[in-house]
């Protein structure tokens, strides 16, 4: 029945795609600082494709406590005031320019993580092993990478969870290494993206998707987790929060001159209304799913400012490209994607976007 009724989904969303497309390319869109069209690797470097100071202190339009609480959405006066920029996919080119006040690495960077640090399909690096991890040239650690023309050790693998860092992650072609066995004490800088697939995000999508066909006007997905009185989604963000707190003193036992770089998820959903059927989740619970993803960028950040990591906020920088927008602004792909990126991950434009808001984070010492 569920596979029956994915295909469902599929062919709905497919019959209204172009619709919707339309209607959202009449309207303009709002969001963040993004990589302006053609940018290379030397412009992400020379830090023109992002304000530095913004991203790097998460000045936001979403205040601490709409991250904590999950319940409030950026004014519009914020989000009039960070305009977006036409669609763009960065180069990943290996650009040498200088670029002021980018930190000068004695060692190789890490990247760890699930399939938002992978890139997974954006396509997939052939030479990397295994092939079942989907890394991609394009993700945000070989952009980082690049314009610091720095080594990087790449491990993230899609699907990869907390458990993951210290077992071996077998995928449909090959096995991954535990991920933290790929830390060393010279490591200069290590990046990781988790917790999205330990609260089994993808599955909650599935879903909500499933659901709205029983109340497309209500919210049946809010009601199907928070039956019994407690938000069951809430409650597995909650608890993901120790082990990712037990995550990051391993990585500084075992890299303990890195710079510790915890990337958040940037944002999928709109502020308001939704895109069904061509992403068949009702509107109501497009606005319950965007307060989970909100308390889970709140709980990493927390953890990370625990542990003396330096948190990257890519929420902020990335509102109004979320997956209901046209192809030529949406960086988080949706049902159908319209480029090379798995459901509901980020494209080449998102990845892009959020190395740039790593590189404006490590400005800042």
């Amino acid at each position: 029945m569920r596979i029956s009724r994915r295909v469902w989904l599929t062919v709905a969303g497919g019959l209204a795609a172009s619709m919707i497309a339309a209607a959202c390319l009449a309207a303009p869109a709002v969001g963040g600082v993004q990589p302006p069209p053609g940018a290379s690797i030397a412009e992400l470097r020379a830090g023109t494709s992002a304000t530095s100071a913004t991203l790097a202190s998460g000045a936001s339009a979403v205040s601490a406590t709409a991250l904590a609480g999950g319940t409030s959405t950026p004014s519009a006066a914020a989000l009039a005031a960070a305009p977006a920029t036409a669609s763009a996919v960065l180069a990943a080119d290996s650009a040498t320019a200088s670029a002021p006040n980018l930190p000068a690495l004695s060692g190789p960077i890490v990247a760890l993580g699930d399939s938002y640090t992978a890139g997974a399909l954006l396509p997939t690096d052939l030479r990397a092993r295994p092939l079942g991890c989907l890394r991609s040239i394009r993700a945000y650690p070989v952009r980082v990478a690049a314009a610091l023309g720095a080594s990087l050790t790449d491990v993230a693998c899609s699907s990869a969870g907390v458990a993951d860092m210290t077992s071996a992650q077998r995928t449909d072609l090959g096995t991954n290494p535990p991920q933290l066995d790929a830390l060393a004490p010279d490591d200069s800088v290590v990046m990781l993206t988790l917790s999205g697939d330990d609260i089994g995000f993808e599955n909650v999508l599935n879903e909500c998707m499933e659901l709205s066909f029983t109340d497309p006007w209500g919210s049946p997905c809010r009601a199907h987790y928070t039956s019994g009185g407690t938000d069951r989604l809430a409650a597995l963000v909650k608890s993901e929060g120790p082990r990712m707190t037990a995550v990051l003193s391993a990585i500084a036992a075992r890299a303990p001159q890195a710079r510790i770089v915890v990337v958040g998820y940037p944002d999928m959903f709109p502020l308001s209304g939704g895109c069904w059927p061509a992403v068949p989740i009702t509107d109501g619970d497009i606005g319950y799913l965007r307060g989970i993803e909100l308390q889970l960028n709140a709980m990493l950040a927390a953890d990370a400012k625990a542990a003396g990591a330096t948190f990257v906020n890519t929420y902020t920088p990335t509102i109004g490209h979320d997956f209901c927008q046209p192809e030529t602004i949406r960086d988080v792909e949706g049902l159908l994607p319209g480029s090379l990126a798995l459901p509901f991950h980020p494209n080449a434009r998102g990845q892009a976007a959020i190395a740039a808001a790593v590189l404006a984070a490590l400005r800042t010492p």
